[in-house]
């Protein structure tokens, strides 16, 4: 027994007036057919060596009880709840709202009711995607299921989180579009390395003036592919199409606004150009030193050739004249690379 507070006043135990401890102890019972141990507040009388509960802590013990069920279950606790709505800043009205669920139902979850297995799995999917809250809360706002004040109080913080999630989002994305290339031969050997991405592009940008996205995919794959001429895998298990202009990266959309990579956006008339830049942070920690020698090699060939001209070799090598248009590039044809 840990005592709390002591406060002297009228014991309801022995109804005399003393110090009255509030106390905090282990209890155990049993709910829904599971024995669970949690902490209780009570009142302790020394006078009776006698705990009592009041009105309010039978509240505060019996969330307790529901939340020590919970756990065990692995189902969210009411605080877990509360911190999900909190994040929000959605009230517990609105937030039912939002979920489709009575208008009641998250106050019931977050004081007295233990939730199902299904409400658990919604929440939870809340709490980790950010993006589906939104669509969510878009839905009740069209259907006026919670005011202008609450969906714009509600859209900012959603938003926030958003932007904090958006990389896993890439990444992930990233990711699902490679789920489907087995082929040892288009992913170079090896399994995609976004960290090795983000550095490749970090190092290239460092090492070259005025790299612009057109001439960046030529140095990828040029660095890939030569790096598998060498060694029999690729640097970053990236997976090269054959489109009109060359060589690019499955996902390249996707992978330059990762985190880790810099850019600027430039107007070239009506059109828009992306030249890229070191991460003000970047340093060399995933790529070895075989592989930076590459990555050197390429640059030392193709850093001060224009667009156009690391266009005009890529069209000449046989992996690109070989492959059918908008087809992954084969790193087997690495053995005819022009370079060494």
């Amino acid at each position: 027994m840990k005592i709390l507070k002591s406060e002297k006043k009228l014991c309801l135990l022995c109804m005399e007036e003393h110090a009255v401890d509030t106390v905090e102890v282990t209890d155990h019972e049993n709910f829904k057919g599971e024995k669970v141990s949690f902490i209780a507040k009570y009142e302790y009388c020394s006078a009776t060596e006698d705990l009592l509960e009041t009105e309010e802590m039978i509240k505060v013990n019996s969330l307790a009880m529901k939340d020590a069920y919970r756990k065990k279950l692995n189902l969210l606790t009411s605080i877990e709840i509360n911190e999900i709505r909190a994040t929000y800043d959605i009230s517990q009205k609105d937030f039912s709202e939002v979920l489709g669920w009575g208008r009641s139902t998250v106050t019931r979850y977050e004081n007295h009711q233990v939730q199902d297995r299904a409400h658990d799995d919604v929440l939870r999917k809340i709490s980790s995607d950010p993006k589906w809250f939104l669509e969510k809360l878009n839905i009740a706002k069209e259907k006026d299921k919670i005011s202008e004040k609450a969906f714009l109080k509600s859209l900012h913080e959603a938003n926030e989180q958003y932007k904090k999630k958006r990389n896993q989002y890439l990444i992930d994305s990233i990711h699902a579009s490679y789920a489907d290339f087995e082929n040892k031969m288009i992913t170079g050997n090896l399994e995609l390395n976004l960290n090795k991405v983000i550095e490749m592009i970090n190092y290239l940008s460092e090492k070259v003036t005025s790299l612009h996205k057109v001439k960046l995919m030529k140095m990828l794959w040029y660095s890939d592919i030569l790096f598998f001429k060498r060694k029999e895998r690729s640097i970053s298990g990236l997976v090269y199409s054959a489109l009109p202009m060359g060589a690019v990266p499955e996902g390249y959309e996707q992978i330059v606004l990762l985190n880790g990579v810099q850019f600027e956006t430039l107007q070239y008339g009506e059109k828009i150009g992306y030249k890229f830049k070191p991460s003000p942070e970047f340093e060399v920690t995933e790529l070895t030193e075989d592989e930076v020698q590459t990555l050197n090699d390429v640059i030392s060939l193709f850093g001060n050739l224009s667009a156009d001209e690391i266009i005009h070799k890529m069209h000449e090598e046989e992996a690109y004249k070989s492959t059918p248009s908008n087809s992954p590039i084969l790193y087997s044809f690495a053995k005819d690379l022009s370079i060494d």
